[in-house]
């Protein structure tokens, strides 16, 4: 009798847990995202519909194209947000100036702010926060358990290039990514050398340092190379020549977004970088 009667109480409580988890997970019908990561874990955990509004860094998947954007999330201002009348708004903590997360709450908009490390093992822990937040955490651990079987399966080259990462857009803003930055991380994972790696975040690009970290290849992000006019544009900035990658016209290019994102296609991001490197 009291085996029956805790099996049923087990089965009540787990009935009870699912209704709940449920329930969270319907009850937000307007969300606004304002990170791009954050977008892709989103519509990765079976909330694509539901999103209304999303930052410029949202590019993926296509769909997000069409959805409303509220500027980028490094500026964001609280009224285009608003205005979209959301009933969650989520983002991560690393941007999003605390005033603005204020008037969010102020107004009694629902407001998640994750943390995001730049690795595989934190891109597992925003994936779970995001899962948690939206009440959908066992969708959270399904989708750590198919990045691990992932990372299993990858091989990235150990000899390590040395890769230097130029941020452009045009010729009159240039800046490389030094240490504890995501392209600095980004370039570890898939077996290679950050050639700015004396200097923290990122500083503006010079001949002198060009020369000075002689990288073997130059990353970009492709849109940025565009606004270069291609890799000729990229050779005529002084100092780019002289460079091992300047010299072999070593300059590979990857979306922004997949590059940087360290979200659920993290992975994919580190093959295709070694492959590049290496190729």
């Amino acid at each position: 009798m009291k085996a029956s009667w805790r099996m049923f109480s087990a089965t009540l409580l787990a009935c009870v847990l699912f209704a709940v988890n449920t329930a969270t997970a319907q009850s937000y019908k307007r969300i606004v995202s304002l990170n791009g990561t954050i977008t892709e874990v989103l519509v990765a955990l079976g909330f694509e519909k539901q999103i209304v509004g999303v930052d410029v860094t949202s590019t993926y998947p296509a769909s997000m194209q069409k959805v409303a954007k509220v500027g980028h999330n490094r500026n964001i201002t609280a009224e285009p947000v608003l205005a979209l009348q959301p009933d969650l708004v989520i983002t991560t903590s690393n941007y999003i100036s605390p005033a603005v997360l204020e008037q969010f709450k102020a107004v009694g908009v629902k407001t998640v702010v994750v943390s995001q490390e730049y690795s595989v093992e934190g891109t597992c822990a925003l994936i779970n926060q995001v899962a948690a937040a939206m009440g959908v955490a066992a969708k959270g651990a399904a989708l750590c358990k198919q990045l691990e079987t992932e990372k299993q399966s990858l091989k990235t080259a150990t000899r390590q290039k040395k890769v230097l990462f130029i941020y452009a857009r045009g010729a009159g803003t240039m800046m490389v990514a030094g240490k504890e930055t995501a392209l600095d991380k980004m370039i570890v994972l898939a077996g290679a050398k950050n050639a700015a790696g004396d200097f923290k975040d990122f500083k503006p690009l010079t001949a002198e340092a060009l020369v000075t970290a002689n990288p073997d290849v130059i990353l970009m992000f492709d849109t940025g190379l565009e606004s270069m006019g291609g890799v000729n544009g990229l050779l005529k900035v002084q100092g780019v020549s002289q460079t091992t990658a300047g010299k072999e016209k070593k300059v590979i290019v990857m979306d922004g977004q997949l590059l940087t994102g360290f979200g659920p296609r993290v992975i994919q991001a580190i093959r295709e970088l070694s492959q590049k490197i290496e190729g």
